[in-house]
């Protein structure tokens, strides 16, 4: 993390409180506000902006790989959770329940009546509805593989909420598919997992560490959970998305069988994964700055505004006009495969006002014209990723090559500085628990240098060995894929072990 300045647009700065930073990124940017409901958030049109590009880009990328979209019911019957013992363990504490339908006045009072003969639960996760329809879906290996995608909100009751991260609602995109052998489903469980890398680092500019689950850290109910880690500016991890192998276990709970090519009737395999408007909330913390957001091009509500400067009033048609001009040339190129978002900012606000606004949103590009512009057949360009004062006169005819290039130097340098973070914050030379200890403690935050990070250290994986990091408050984020295969010593027994595990602090 930089230094804090003397000045900035957003206080407290990173540096002075990180949480409380992160909270007024969000209002300053006017991305979303809490809302009555405790735990829900309203995620105004700026936020949305965003989840609405995350959306189509991401649903382009699932249909493509042969995915189609479906919707299934809000409500779930106690009953369908009750069937996998595991999962409604797992999500038991977090779950909405109805159990009225209807409200009656009573001495000038609503209260609920009509008590349902089964409670419902508000979806927290869909694998035991889907599973119903799945198994009706599905009667013949003809009708495999069975690939479908939902765009929906969930509701997991959230004790600690925060804006973006855990909220009691928050919106998602879940991934339920049924195979034929346990083969396939892996390899599905895998594709998808290597489709949300590719956006995540290739759109967001959030670098990730692939890997598995530790078993204590598996979605409940599944055989193997799959998962990108990313590093935020205050060195705890952040679960980006997750993919689930589920194997046989949710397919014979839902009764989903098919007859194979010897007319034999066997049990499904089944996969689920899921990415959520937490990549939000990790976009902000990971690129984000003292003056505010910082937008990756890719992924940006608007990627250019332009800002006209009328010194005099008699002037605003020129000024205007040449706006219009330049923001018509911008609109005809393509960037990332769609015609660039470019926005004149016409209100009747002070310029410096217009310029610290677009600096909190952290739009990419921002283009000042005014009469000085237009004699030089100019404009100045500012970049959100460069001191907010650094500048740059681009003669007219090269404004739509020079912004295309700039926007995709933006797009590197944000997920290069992000990726530098992370590698300079992974601890490789930690290797007993009392070191972990002494590298998690507390009484380190006097020394944000050395406190925190990611800790890259040998595992046994013996079970009921995890719960020695609760005392930490630490876990284990995932056994990344590329394993080195060495022989060294487990960090938290001391027992010979081969595992490379990443430990951290996370959201």
């Amino acid at each position: 993390m930089s230094q804090a300045k003397v000045q900035s647009a957003i206080t407290p700065t990173r540096e002075q409180d990180y949480a409380e930073w992160f909270q007024q990124v969000v209002k300053a940017a006017d991305m979303a506000e809490n809302s009555p409901v405790r735990g829900c958030m309203v995620i105004k049109p700026w936020g949305y902006a965003i989840w609405e590009n995350i959306q189509r880009q991401l649903d382009e990328r699932i249909k493509k790989s042969g995915h189609e979209n479906a919707y299934f019911p809000l409500f779930i019957p106690l009953s369908y959770l009750e069937k996998e013992a595991e999962h409604v363990e797992g999500f038991a504490k977090e779950c909405a329940v109805i159990t009225h339908h209807r409200l009656e006045e009573k001495n000038g009072r609503l209260v609920p009546t009509g008590e349902l003969e089964e409670p419902l639960i508000v979806r927290p996760t869909s694998e035991t509805i889907i599973g119903e329809s799945f198994s009706r879906w599905v009667e013949s290996y003809r009708d495999l593989p069975l690939l479908i995608n939902q765009w929906a909100n969930v509701v997991r009751w959230e004790m600690r909420p925060r804006i973006f991260l855990r909220t009691t609602e928050f919106l998602w995109q879940e991934g339920h598919t049924v195979h034929s052998t346990a083969q396939e489903a892996l390899d599905e469980t895998l594709r998808m997992l290597e489709m949300y890398r590719e956006f995540v680092e290739n759109v967001l500019a959030l670098p990730v560490i692939i890997g598995e689950k530790s078993p204590g850290e598996r979605f409940p109910g599944a055989v193997s959970t799959y998962t990108l880690e990313m590093m935020m500016q205050d060195r705890k991890a952040l679960q980006g998305g997750t993919s689930h192998y589920l194997g046989q276990n949710f397919a014979k709970a839902s009764n989903i069988r098919f007859s194979n090519k010897a007319g034999q009737v066997e049990y499904g395999f089944t996969t689920s994964w899921g990415i959520t408007t937490r990549l939000i909330g990790g976009m902000i913390m990971c690129h984000g700055d003292d003056d505010g957001l910082r937008m990756p091009p890719r992924i940006a509500a608007k990627q250019i505004v332009i800002i006209p400067v009328v010194p005099k009033p008699e002037m605003e048609d020129e000024v205007w006009a040449y706006a219009e001009k330049i923001a018509s040339s911008l609109q005809e190129v393509q960037y990332a495969g769609r015609p660039l978002s470019v926005w004149i900012d016409k209100r009747d606000k002070r310029g410096g006002e217009k310029n610290w606004e677009w600096i909190k949103k952290g739009v990419p590009l921002r283009i000042e014209v005014g009469p000085r512009d237009i004699e030089k057949q100019s404009v100045i360009v500012y970049r959100r990723d460069k001191p907010h004062k650094e500048k740059l006169s681009i003669q007219i005819e090269q404004i739509p090559t020079e912004s295309l290039r700039l926007l995709e130097e933006i797009q590197s340098a944000l997920y290069q500085q992000a990726k530098k973070f992370r590698d300079g914050n992974i601890r490789r030379d930690i290797h007993t628990f009392d070191e972990m200890k002494s590298f998690f403690t507390p009484s380190n935050l006097d020394k944000p240098e050395i406190h925190g990070g990611f800790v890259l250290a040998k595992w046994c994986g013996e079970e009921g060995t995890e719960k020695m990091l609760d005392e930490l408050k630490v876990s284990i984020r995932c056994l990344p894929m590329h394993q080195s295969g060495t022989q060294g010593h487990c960090i938290l027994t001391g027992k010979p072990a081969t595992l490379d595990a990443i430990f951290a602090k996370s959201y």
